[in-house]
């Protein structure tokens, strides 16, 4: 017997005695909770996202479409970036001002190459307001979940408000569940008992989130 039918035998005794329940699952699940918390505006709920952003120690910037490109260079600039990984449908105008060396998200690229890479720069998929969260569901402007776990500087782009939502469960109705989902609720950081923070060993030490809008305002950086 292999360890795979040890296991599912050991499954099948546990539930023997459980009563068949023929109710569609859409009617067994409780759902009655609340879909988000109070009554915003867009403008509001935005404001919730870059201060949760903020918040979990996030950069947070605030940009116009026509000025995202001349931004990403000075982030880049200031960061001292050489290289930078793109996805492979990222918006091509978007990084029209980097002098950076551009590095393609490749199937072949090792742990090593990638870990050389100074920053990356992707889109999402949806930003979640209350708990400020970015999802990016490994589409052709993201790339493969790893571009955003190895690289120590992320910088991601969100469009305002498209890709903004105010709770979990409508950032769910986004999501394809059979995409390689990465959640992130800044930068990567861990704590050990005694409570001393370390930032960058699950992933990026510093992450920058750009929310770009249409309409023209003031940037805004925590």
């Amino acid at each position: 017997m292999s360890s795979r039918d040890l296991i599912l035998g050991r499954v099948r005794r546990a539930i023997a005695d459980v009563r068949q329940d023929d109710t569609p699952y859409e009617q067994a699940i409780d759902r009655s909770y609340l879909r988000e918390h109070g009554a915003r505006s867009v403008a509001e709920t935005v404001d919730l996202l870059a201060e949760n952003l903020a918040d979990y120690r996030a950069i947070v910037h605030r940009t116009t479409d026509d000025e995202l490109s001349d931004l990403l260079m000075r982030l880049l600039a200031e960061r001292g970036t050489r290289t930078v990984l793109v996805p492979p449908e990222l918006p091509p105008h978007w990084l029209k001002a980097v002098d950076a060396t551009r590095v393609h998200d490749r199937a072949q690229s090792t742990p090593a190459e990638l870990d050389r890479v100074d920053s990356v720069v992707t889109a999402c998929t949806v930003a979640i307001a209350e708990t400020g969260t970015i999802v990016l569901g490994g589409g052709p402007d993201q790339g493969r979940r790893r571009i955003t776990l190895v690289p120590d500087h992320h910088i991601c782009v969100v469009r305002v408000p498209d890709q903004v939502v105010s709770s979990v469960p409508q950032a769910l109705e986004h999501l394809d569940p059979t995409r390689p989902l990465t959640w992130i609720s800044g930068p990567s950081a861990t704590s050990d008992i005694e409570l001393d923070r370390v930032e960058g060993v699950h992933g990026p030490r510093t992450l920058e989130v750009v929310l770009v809008s249409d309409q023209p305002r003031a940037e805004a950086t925590s």
